[in-house]
């Protein structure tokens, strides 16, 4: 991915347009993140009002979308959810059609649900208006409750900062784990919220474990190599089982096993990407215990081979020795594959 287009019309949100902005439009070369030919386009360049009371100079119109590996739709107002631009939703088709990446943040959902390139495929949107989108378009299998969805190469997300995990998605997917991780800590923002997680949860910043169960998350990511299970989890957080399964989900928004799972995974990527270690070795350190077990983990969730991805994110300008590793294991214990939790 090196073009992106952000997309923007009369009464455009600022909140949902800046997120595309600082995550696709920043020069942060200088942190080994790669660039993108970044443009703000619109059907009739000049000026353009936003809903809050100020405008933005737009110069270019919308012949540079026809030709950008990303289109990001931002949210219109509600009265024009039904009756978008004629030349907006032709750019989205276009780029459907093409195979480019489509992602809309919000309510900019509605803008792709009109162009008719979410038709027969799952979607979300904020979850005050996932009703609205199903009367309205019925062949769209709406999710309410999940943070963001990825059908394809369409991604659509929940309300304001629910677009900047999505936009991080798509990011791991294009540039790697490694920088996206970069963008989002100059972002200041966690580096990785799932997509099921839950729109509407009981705390605002569900990556961050309360201080119970932080020594218990910092242990697990320390030894991921380990045969983790729930009950020594739990008594290490000084809890019953059931109650630390609960509060686990409560603070980071999926269960004990679904975060160590991903934990696992976001490790054997750095590993691919930072080191030449064999993909035995990787799946030893990471806990999947065999390299057919690692291999099925990232073909289920990445679509990926381990030696694919490798080959497409590697890091070159890196050494092994970068990443901190036991140099005293012992090879010949990797033989079964190691439970998750």
């Amino acid at each position: 991915m090196k073009t992106v287009a952000v997309i923007v019309e009369d009464g455009f949100a600022p909140f949902e347009f800046g997120v595309a902005c600082e995550a696709f439009g920043l020069d942060r070369s200088a942190d080994g993140v790669p660039n993108f030919d970044f443009r703000v386009v619109t059907p009739d360049p000049g000026v353009v009002p936003s809903r809050m009371g100020f405008s933005l100079n737009v110069h270019n119109d919308l012949s540079y979308a026809y030709e950008a590996d990303l289109v990001v739709v931002s949210p219109t107002p509600k009265e024009m959810w039904g009756r978008s631009d004629p030349r907006v939703l032709e750019v989205i088709r276009d780029a459907e059609r093409r195979g480019a990446w489509l992602l809309s943040v919000c309510s900019g959902a509605f803008i792709l649900a009109n162009a008719g390139v979410l038709a027969g495929r799952r979607a979300t949107t904020h979850w005050m208006y996932a009703d609205v989108m199903t009367d309205m378009f019925p062949d769209i299998e709406v999710d309410p409750d999940v943070l963001y969805v990825q059908d394809g190469k369409i991604i659509t997300s929940a309300g304001t900062a629910a677009g900047l995990d999505a936009c991080l998605h798509l990011l791991r997917q294009e540039v790697g784990p490694e920088a996206a991780n970069t963008i989002a800590r100059r972002m200041v923002v966690a580096p990785q919220r799932d997509g099921g997680q839950a729109q509407f949860i009981n705390k605002p910043l569900p990556e961050v474990a309360s201080l119970s169960l932080a020594p218990v998350t910092d242990w697990m990511l320390q030894n991921l190599r380990l045969d983790l299970h729930v009950d020594e989890l739990a008594a290490k957080a000084h809890m019953s089982p059931r109650t630390f399964a609960r509060r686990f989900k409560a603070d980071l928004g999926a269960t004990p096993a679904a975060w160590l799972a991903r934990q696992r995974l976001l490790h054997a990527q750095r590993l691919l990407e930072k080191t030449t270690l064999g993909l035995d070795r990787i799946a030893y350190e990471c806990g999947f215990g065999s390299a057919a077990v690692l291999r099925q983990n990232f073909v289920r969730t990445l679509g990926l081979t381990p030696t694919a991805y490798r080959d497409r994110f590697r890091c070159t300008t890196d050494t092994p020795a970068e990443v901190s590793l036991d140099a005293t294991i012992d090879i010949t214990a990797m033989a079964e594959p190691t439970p998750v939790v």
